[in-house]
C-alpha cells in the first residue's frame, strides 16, 4: 500500500529524471564540439538554439518512456541490475522515437548524430546512477527505522519461515515482518503466529498492514480462494510465493503469453542476447586459438602421424545440446581401433591402448584442441559441461538424477567441472552438481572465469590420462 505522500514523491522522482535527461542532452552537445574528438573551429560548431529547441519533444518522449516501461513502481523487492536494464530499455525506446522525429518532422536542421549516441549513453547512465545512490540511501535509512512497511507472511512450514527469514536478513529493504497467519501447529521458528488461517480477516483489522505474502505450501493451494476473500478490498500490495522450488532443476522464470503467466520450472539461461553472445563469442576465441596454434597444430599432427600407424584425427561420437549426436574431434592418442575388442570402455591410468606420443598429449590436454573446430561448426561451446557418449549416457541417465539436465546448453571444450578437478576416474554426480550449478549460473564473465583456471589445471591436473 503506498502512503499518502507517495504519489508526490514519485511525481518528484519523474521530476529529478528529466532534469537529468535535459542535463544529459545538454552535456552531449558539449563533448561532441568542446571536449571529445577533433573539435571544429568556433565558427562551425552548430547553433545550439536548435538543439535547445529538441529539448521539450525529449523531455515529452522520455517522460511517456519512462513511464511506459513502469520505471516509477515500488521497488523494495528489486535489484539495481533489474532497475538498469529497464532504464536502458526506456533510453533506448526514446532513443528510436527521437531519430525518427528528426528525420520526418525536423529535417531543416542537420543534428548530430554523435550527440545522439552521447546522449542516449549519458541518459542511461546519470539516471541509473542516481537512482543507485537515491535507493542506497533509501536502504540505509531504511537499516536505522525509517520509511517503513508492514507485512503479514501467510502459510505453513519451510516456505513460509523460508519468507519470513528472508526479509527479516533484509532491513535495507524497509518492510517488517508482523508475524505469520496459517496453521498454528506448523509454526516455529522466530517469527510470532498471530492466528490461523481463519483469523486473516481480523489480523487485517488489527494492525496496519501494507503487504500480505502469501506464501503456502502445495498442499494448502486449495485455501487461495478463502484468503483472498478474506483480504478483499483491504488497500494492500498482495504478493504469492508459489511452492515451486521443489520442482524447479534449472533456472525459472515467469512469462507472459496472451495475457496469461507462464512458470518456467526448467529453462536454460542461453536464449536472446545471450544465446547471441555466447555464439560470438565462441566463434571470436575459436579462431583466435586456431589461428594463433596453427603452427602447434601442426607439429601436434606431425608427430601424431609419425610416431603410430593410423589416422591424426579421432572422430568419436558424442552427445550434446538437446541429446542432438555430432562427431567430437581429437588428436588420436590411441591405437587404431583400440576398441574393436572391447567395446567402449573409459580411459584410465597407464591405459596399455595408449601411444607414446598420445602420453604426452593426453597429459597436458593437447589432444583437445582440434575440438575448437566442433565450436566453430556449432556442435560444442568452449565452455560448457563435457559431452559424453551416447552408451555411457544411457547409462548415467538411470542411476544419476538430473543427468541429462545437462544436455540443455551446448557441450564444452573445458567445463566448471573440469576446472575443479573432476576429469576421469571422478565422482560423477559431483561432475554433474558442478555442471547444473554452471548452467544455472552461466555468465559470460563465469566463462572468461572457466577458461582462466583451465590453464592452471592443464599445467598441474593429474586426472588426465
Amino acid at each position: 500500500m503506498l502512503k499518502a505522500h507517495s504519489r508526490l514523491f514519485e511525481q518528484l522522482m519523474l521530476a529529478g529524471d528529466l532534469l537529468l535527461v535535459a542535463g544529459s542532452w545538454l552535456a552531449a552537445y558539449g563533448l561532441r564540439f568542446y571536449v571529445v574528438g577533433p573539435r571544429p573551429r568556433f565558427s562551425e560548431i552548430p547553433p545550439l538554439g536548435p538543439y535547445l529547441l529538441m529539448l521539450l519533444p525529449i523531455l515529452v518522449v522520455w517522460g511517456v518512456s519512462f513511464r511506459a516501461f513502469d520505471l516509477y513502481r515500488p521497488r523494495r523487492i528489486g535489484s539495481h541490475l533489474s532497475e538498469a536494464a529497464d532504464i536502458a530499455k526506456a533510453s533506448s525506446m526514446g532513443a528510436l522515437v527521437l531519430v525518427a522525429a528528426m528525420t520526418f518532422f525536423f529535417r531543416e536542421f542537420e543534428y548530430s548524430r554523435v550527440v545522439i549516441v552521447y546522449f542516449w549513453l549519458l541518459s542511461i547512465g546519470s539516471v541509473w546512477f542516481s537512482r543507485a545512490v537515491f535507493r542506497e540511501a533509501l536502504r540505509f535509512a531504511r537499516r536505522r527505522g525509517y520509511n517503513q512497511r508492514y507485512a503479514l507472511v501467510v502459510g505453513s512450514g519451510d516456505l513460509a519461515q523460508d519468507v519470513a527469514r528472508r526479509i527479516q536478513a533484509r532491513p535495507d529493504m524497509g518492510i517488517q515482518i508482523l508475524g505469520l497467519v496459517g496453521d498454528k501447529k506448523d509454526q516455529r521458528g522466530g517469527v510470532r503466529c498471530l492466528g490461523g488461517y481463519s483469523d486473516l480477516r481480523a489480523v487485517l483489522d488489527a494492525h496496519a498492514v501494507d503487504h500480505v505474502i502469501l506464501a503456502l505450501a502445495h498442499e494448502d493451494y486449495g485455501r487461495l480462494a478463502g484468503l483472498l476473500d478474506a483480504v478483499g478490498d483491504e488497500p494492500v500490495t498482495i504478493h504469492v510465493v508459489p511452492d515451486l522450488i521443489r520442482f524447479a532443476s534449472l533456472r525459472g522464470g515467469v512469462e507472459e503469453f496472451e495475457g496469461m503467466p507462464f512458470i518456467h520450472l526448467r529453462d536454460s539461461p542461453l536464449h536472446g542476447w545471450n544465446l547471441v553472445a555466447k555464439r560470438a563469442f565462441d566463434v571470436v576465441f575459436s579462431l583466435v586459438v586456431l589461428v594463433g596454434l596453427a603452427p602447434i597444430l601442426l607439429l601436434l599432427a606431425l608427430g601424431v602421424r609419425l610416431t603410430s600407424p593410423g589416422p591424426v584425427f579421432y572422430a568419436q561420437e558424442r552427445m550434446g545440446l538437446d541429446g542432438r549426436r555430432f562427431r567430437m574431434l581429437k588428436f588420436r592418442t590411441m591405437r587404431a581401433n583400440a576398441e574393436a575388442g572391447t567395446g567402449p570402455v573409459w580411459a584410465r591410468a597407464n591405459d596399455p591402448r595408449r601411444v607414446s606420443f598420445g602420453a604426452f598429449l593426453r597429459r597436458f590436454s593437447l589432444d583437445e584442441l582440434p575440438q575448437f573446430f566442433n565450436v566453430l561448426r556449432g556442435d560444442m561451446s568452449v565452455v560448457g559441461p563435457r559431452p559424453e557418449r551416447p552408451f555411457f549416457v544411457e547409462q548415467f541417465r538411470q542411476t544419476v538424477p538430473g543427468y541429462m539436465l545437462r544436455h540443455k546448453v551446448k557441450s564444452g571444450v573445458t567445463g566448471w567441472a573440469q576446472v575443479h578437478g573432476l576429469r576421469g576416474n571422478t565422482s560423477l554426480a559431483k561432475r554433474i552438481e558442478y555442471d547444473l550449478d554452471y548452467i544455472e549460473r552461466w555468465s559470460l564473465w563465469m566463462d572468461l572465469k572457466i577458461i582462466a583456471l583451465t590453464v592452471t589445471r592443464i599445467l598441474f591436473e593429474r586426472n588426465a590420462y
